[in-house]
């Protein structure tokens, strides 16, 4: 699953995690983009200490050697923007890709709360719809994008789509799931996971209010432009 930064992916993570015959990865490419990069978001020295640094590492957890002897589905949530230019892609081609989009819009408002002037890479519209052709080129068919709104809107339609497309069964137990963090995500969830810690399922869509500093339109625009070309994709 593929998401940009200030989405719900981390209740996506949370509602696939529920299911009982699932594994789920938390943003495995964290730890060596914060080292690569030298950004500094809070718990960077952290993440960097206990997470793995060389990607390379990173590639075969995710594409080749993973192994849940005891659950059918491994879910990862990647960021898009975790995916650095030298990071190989071929792993990704044999897996099952999907996009989780969200309005950039109602993304811009919510990662300026936490870093005023983000650069367009930060905000991983671009590196989406990279993937997303990469993805599509090499496999020849149309990945899977679904759409933060509509999820919000109404979950259990839109994850029973999403099943459906994956080629797994729908769960219940996907709509709602205990509160708290979980030993399986990341060692960042005490500065970023408060909000979901506390959710039980997904919240119901409300419009973000506000307006995009006039010093981000350019961003935006560019975003907007990124995100119009995936959402004309997705389930609905």
């Amino acid at each position: 699953m593929w998401s940009g930064p200030r989405n719900i992916s981390t209740a996506m993570m949370r509602a696939w995690g529920n299911r009982p015959d699932t594994v789920v990865i938390d943003e495995p490419f964290y730890a060596y983009y914060l080292k690569a990069t030298g950004k500094q978001h809070p718990g960077a020295d952290e993440v960097i200490a206990v997470g793995q640094t060389d990607w390379r590492k990173v590639v075969e957890q995710c594409g080749r050697g993973l192994s849940a002897p005891t659950k059918k589905i491994v879910f990862q949530k990647q960021m898009t923007h975790h995916l650095l230019p030298e990071i190989d892609r071929e792993w990704i081609v044999d897996l099952t890709n999907c996009f989780l989009i969200r309005d950039p819009c109602e993304v811009i408002l919510s990662y300026i709360k936490k870093n005023p002037q983000p650069v367009l890479e930060d905000l991983g519209f671009v590196q989406q719809l990279e993937i997303f052709d990469f993805v599509r080129e090499r496999n020849g068919s149309r990945p899977i994008v679904v759409d933060a709104r509509d999820i919000l809107e109404n979950p259990e339609r839109i994850l029973r789509l999403l099943c459906d497309a994956t080629g797994v069964e729908f769960d219940r137990a996907m709509l709602s799931w205990p509160p708290g963090l979980r030993e399986t995500d990341g060692a960042w969830a005490q500065h970023w996971y408060y909000e979901v810690a506390r959710s039980t399922s997904f919240q119901p869509y409300k419009p973000r209010e506000g307006k995009v500093p006039d010093c981000l339109r350019e961003i935006y625009a560019q975003c907007r432009e990124c995100y119009e070309r995936l959402r004309i994709h997705r389930l609905e």
